[in-house]
């Protein structure tokens, strides 16, 4: 059985044919030429959901690269055994999400984190295996975060290529960058259910997703942590990405998860732009942008770069953020520590620094790679 695809639409779709694009001169995405369907939804999903092929799937994915903690090596212990018994609870409607564990992660900055049983995250990989192609298929293409063959250099790049483009035409570039106020911890529980039905007409798979949504106390938020809230955060502000590309008519438009930039040739034309965007938020989906969100030149002189996902961006070049330069010379300074004490081995201690290396290579950083790894020695003796 296939599970990367979509199950078949209950009822046959209208397709309509959208124009491009218009509301500036650069060349329209293809997010915003593509026919856009509407109208659909989807029953009989929850078979799919508990299909055993499925649940195993869901522990092959959830165990990548975890396959020797502990929680996991239990659950390996007797696999089909607990595989069995979450069909079962699925099956007879007795699963309920389990206990959270609360934690704070502090790179980049300090977030409150949550992490469920293994067993809770196969299920949540077997949900998520279902439904989330019925919505890949509609997000649109500049819809960065947490998708396949997206993420954030693709993102960088997108939003250069935008940047060139208008200053190419219009020799000037004004970006709208915003970024929603504690995201996760404002999507509206009754807001998101809506969203949700919209699409899935099948009950059962409902109250699955019902059981999650509400396993977060109160009626505002999800936790950071389930794999579920990433499909959730997505789902959610695609409301903002068709307004923008559909409604607004705004080709050069960028999101990745709470973070999105609009690229104009005109200032007055994004702070317009700005005040309807932060009405739509807030009357559709009771978001708000924090004090960060601003309209500003990009340029060399007379301006600055875009800072967006850890680079610098002009026109011209990519630079990475000071900020990050700092945290990886830190972090460099701590592996060493580590491997001069024996703490870690070589190939860990590689693999932390190449992680390092894959990201700024894509900004023009040559003279900064050249001197932190000048300084990066890494031998079986104290270092202070």
């Amino acid at each position: 059985m296939i599970f990367n695809q979509a199950p078949a639409p209950c009822r046959k779709a209208k397709k309509i044919n959208r124009p491009p694009a218009a509301s500036s001169d650069v060349e329209p995405c293809r997010g915003a030429t593509l026919d856009y369907i509407v109208a659909k939804t989807y029953k009989n999903l929850y078979g799919l959901i508990y299909d055993f092929a499925n649940l195993h799937t869901a522990y092959l994915a959830s165990s990548r690269s975890k396959r020797y903690r502990q929680d996991v090596l239990r659950f390996t212990q007797n696999l089909e055994f607990n595989l069995i018994c979450l069909q079962n609870e699925l099956i007879w409607k007795t699963y309920t999400t389990g206990r959270y564990r609360h934690f704070f992660v502090y790179e980049p900055k300090k977030r409150a984190v949550v992490s469920l049983p293994f067993r809770d995250r196969v299920i949540q990989h077997a949900l998520v295996s279902v439904i989330e192609p019925i919505w890949e298929r509609r997000f649109i293409y500049d819809s960065y975060a947490c998708r396949r063959g997206r993420g954030t250099h693709r993102a960088v790049n997108r939003a250069q290529a935008f940047i060139r483009a208008v200053k190419l035409q219009h020799g000037k570039v004004y970006v709208l960058k915003a970024d929603i106020s504690k995201y996760f911890a404002s999507i509206d529980h009754q807001i998101l259910w809506r969203l949700l039905g919209k699409r899935i007409a099948c009950a059962d798979t409902m109250r699955l997703l019902g059981g999650i949504i509400d396993s977060t106390p109160g009626q505002v938020g999800i936790p950071i942590g389930n794999l579920t809230s990433q499909l959730f955060a997505n789902i959610y502000l695609h409301e903002l990405d068709e307004h923008v590309k559909y409604a607004l008519r705004e080709s050069c438009y960028v999101r990745y998860m709470d973070d999105f930039i609009i690229v104009h040739h005109d200032k007055g034309h994004l702070h317009e732009l700005r005040r309807v965007l932060e009405t739509f938020l807030w009357e559709n989906l009771r978001l708000q942008t924090n004090a960060k969100t601003q309209v500003f030149p990009v340029a060399l002189r007379r301006g600055r770069g875009l800072d967006f996902l850890g680079y610098k961006i002009w026109a011209s070049h990519k630079e990475v953020k000071k900020k990050t330069i700092k945290r990886m010379v830190k972090q460099l300074k701590r592996l060493r520590k580590q491997y001069a004490a024996d703490k870690i081995t070589w190939q860990a201690a590689r693999a932390s620094v190449m992680s390092w290396l894959g990201h700024i290579k894509h900004a023009d950083s040559y003279k900064q790679r050249t001197k932190i790894l000048a300084g990066a020695m890494f031998c079986k003796k104290k270092i202070n």
